[in-house]
C-alpha cells in the first residue's frame, strides 16, 4: 500500500477506535453513546450561539499551542504553559483595572502586560537552561506550581489583584474587568464570537510563515534538529534558545490576557481561573505535531468538547467524560505516528542486517 494510504488507514482506524472505546464506556457508566455524541454537538455547534462559543474557546488554546510549537520545533520541552497563562492573566488583570485612559489603550497595554508576564516567567527556564543547562522540562513544570500560590496571594490583597469594591468581598476573587477594557466581539449569523478569534488565527498564519518562509525559521528548525550541527552553520545556540523559550511564554501569557478580556473565562480572576487551557494547549500542539496550521482544526476540535460538554448533564453522563474522549483521541492521534516510526525503524535493521555479510566480507 502506498505511504500516503497507509498514513490515512492508520489515523481512520485509530480515531474509529478512540470513538468505539469511548462509546463502551458511556454505555458502562449507563449512559447512551448516541444520545452523548448529539449532546456534544449540540453543544458545540447545532445550538444557537454554540459554535460561536466554540470558536471563542479556541482562540486561547490556538494562541497556547503556537508558542508550544516554536518551542518544540527548536528542539525545547516547554511544558509550564498553564502557569505562564497564569502569570500573563495577572498581569492584565492589574493593568485593565489600575491604568487610567481609554479603553483600546488599556486593553493594549494589558496585552503587552500579559505578554511580558508569560515571557518572564518562561525566561527563568531559559535563564537557567542557557546558563546552567538545566532541563527547561522541569523547570517550566515546577513554576507552574509556583504561579497558583502567587495567584491566591495576590487575589488576597486589595493592593495587587484583589477586589477593592466596598462591600463583603470574596475571598479569592479579583476585581471586575471594566466593560471598555474588554475586547469586542464579532456577531455573525446571530452568534457571537471574540475577536481573539482573529487575533489567534493571524498570529497563527504569521508564525507558519516564519517557521516555514524565513532564515529564522530555518535556524529554529536546525537548532531543534541538531544543535551542533546549528552552531557550526553560526546560529547562535544560547541566545536563540532563550529567545525561543521567553517568545512561547509570549504566547501563553497572551492567551491570559484573553481569557481575561474575552468571553471564554469570565472577567475577573479567581483560583482554578485558567481552567487548564495552558495543558489543553499543550495538547493541541502535541496532536497537531507541530504543524501550526493542523493547529488550527485540531484547537477547534478540543474546544468543541469543552463547549459541548456543557449539554452532557441532560444526558445523564458526567461532564467529566469529555475529559476520557479528549484523552482516548490524543492517544489516537499519535499512535499512527509512533506505529510508523517503528515500521522505519524496523526496516532500517532489516537493511543493516541485509549489509552485514558483504561488509564483513570486503573488510577480509
Amino acid at each position: 500500500m502506498h505511504k500516503g494510504g497507509r498514513t490515512v488507514l492508520l489515523y481512520t482506524a485509530s480515531i474509529a477506535g478512540a470513538l468505539a472505546l469511548s462509546a463502551l464506556l458511556v454505555a458502562a457508566t449507563g449512559g447512551s453513546a448516541r444520545a452523548v455524541w448529539s449532546a456534544l454537538l449540540d453543544g458545540s455547534i447545532r445550538s444557537p450561539g454554540a459554535w460561536g462559543l466554540t470558536l471563542t474557546t479556541m482562540a486561547p488554546l490556538l494562541i497556547v499551542a503556537v508558542g508550544a510549537i516554536v518551542a518544540t520545533r527548536a528542539g525545547l520541552i516547554n511544558i509550564g504553559q498553564e502557569g505562564q497563562l497564569l502569570i500573563g492573566a495577572c498581569l492584565a488583570a492589574y493593568v485593565a483595572v489600575r491604568l487610567p485612559g481609554p479603553g483600546p489603550i488599556v486593553l493594549g497595554a494589558a496585552m503587552l502586560a500579559a505578554a511580558i508576564g508569560g515571557g518572564a516567567w518562561a525566561g527563568i527556564a531559559a535563564l537557567l537552561k542557557v546558563w546552567r543547562n538545566v532541563p527547561e522540562v522541569l523547570t517550566t513544570l515546577l513554576l507552574t506550581f509556583i504561579a497558583f500560590p502567587l495567584l491566591t496571594f495576590g487575589l488576597r490583597q486589595t493592593w495587587l489583584l484583589g477586589d477593592r469594591a466596598d462591600r463583603t468581598r470574596h475571598i479569592n476573587s479579583g476585581e471586575q474587568i471594566p466593560f471598555d477594557t474588554r475586547l469586542p466581539n464579532l456577531d455573525p449569523f446571530g452568534n457571537r464570537i471574540d475577536s481573539a478569534v482573529v487575533i489567534a488565527l493571524a498570529g497563527a498564519a504569521v508564525v507558519a510563515y516564519l517557521v516555514a518562509k524565513t532564515r529564522l525559521g530555518a535556524r529554529i528548525d536546525v537548532l531543534g534538529l541538531n544543535p551542533r550541527a546549528a552552531q557550526r552553520f553560526g546560529v547562535p545556540r544560547g541566545p536563540l534558545t532563550a529567545a525561543v523559550l521567553v517568545a512561547s511564554g509570549c504566547f501563553a501569557g497572551v492567551a491570559g490576557a484573553v481569557l481575561l478580556t474575552g468571553g471564554a473565562s469570565g472577567d475577573r480572576l479567581s483560583v482554578g481561573y485558567s481552567g487548564n487551557f495552558g495543558w489543553d494547549g499543550l495538547l493541541v500542539a502535541l496532536v497537531a505535531r507541530n504543524r501550526v496550521l493542523v493547529a488550527i482544526p485540531t484547537a477547534f476540535v478540543f474546544a468543541a468538547l469543552r463547549t459541548g460538554s456543557s449539554f452532557l448533564a441532560a444526558t445523564g453522563v458526567d461532564r467529566r467524560m469529555t475529559d476520557v474522549v479528549q484523552a482516548l483521541l490524543v492517544l489516537a492521534l499519535l499512535l499512527p505516528p509512533a506505529i510508523e516510526h517503528a515500521g522505519t525503524f524496523r526496516t532500517a535493521r532489516r537493511q543493516v542486517s541485509a549489509l552485514e555479510p558483504s561488509l564483513a566480507g570486503s573488510s577480509v
